[in-house]
């Protein structure tokens, strides 16, 4: 099944003559132009090279609004002070560090493991994190982890989605 939501925008916290604003990175695209021009009292910002507006909750929540099902609204480094979920209790990965070696596999590093437990993830969420992570990291097998750059994240990217079209 292929993603409709190719085109994507991302939220950013911006200051602006001492004001709170949310900043709009997008690539150049028509249709993501036109959806920005519609928000209330945007701007241009070629200090940051993004669109902005004043930050608020009436303004965040147009912006869902306006790119609901046309744009993947990334919120990663907006919504950066998120509350650990104290739901989950004190997660121990204990499991997964006991687990027995498989000779030419790399297992998670440690430090990654520390950080699931400290943003006290759901087990399930940990174990797809660890998946993930193993499948990305053995893909780099012969490679040392700290070498890898965001270049070697986008080839595998790629592969993951050729490997998709098969």
């Amino acid at each position: 099944m292929e993603n409709k939501l190719q085109k994507s925008i991302t939220l950013k916290h911006l200051l602006i003559n001492g004001e709170k604003q949310i900043g709009i990175r997008f690539y150049p695209d028509k249709i993501i132009q036109l959806l920005i021009k519609t928000l209330n009292e945007v701007k241009w910002s070629d200090k940051y090279g993004m669109a902005y507006i004043k930050n608020n909750k009436e303004n965040l929540d147009q912006i869902f609004v306006s790119f609901k099902g046309v744009a993947w609204v990334n919120c990663n480094r907006f919504f950066t002070n998120k509350p650990l979920n104290q739901e989950n209790g004190n997660i121990n990965l204990d499991w997964y560090r006991r687990k027995i070696s498989v000779k030419r596999f790399k297992k998670c590093p440690e430090e990654f493991l520390m950080k699931l437990e400290l943003k006290q993830y759901a087990k399930n969420t940990s174990r797809t994190y660890i998946s993930m992570f193993e499948r990305f990291i053995n893909y780099y097998y012969d490679y040392d982890l700290l070498s890898l750059n965001e270049s070697d994240i986008r080839n595998y990217l790629h592969f993951l989605i050729e490997r998709r079209k098969v």
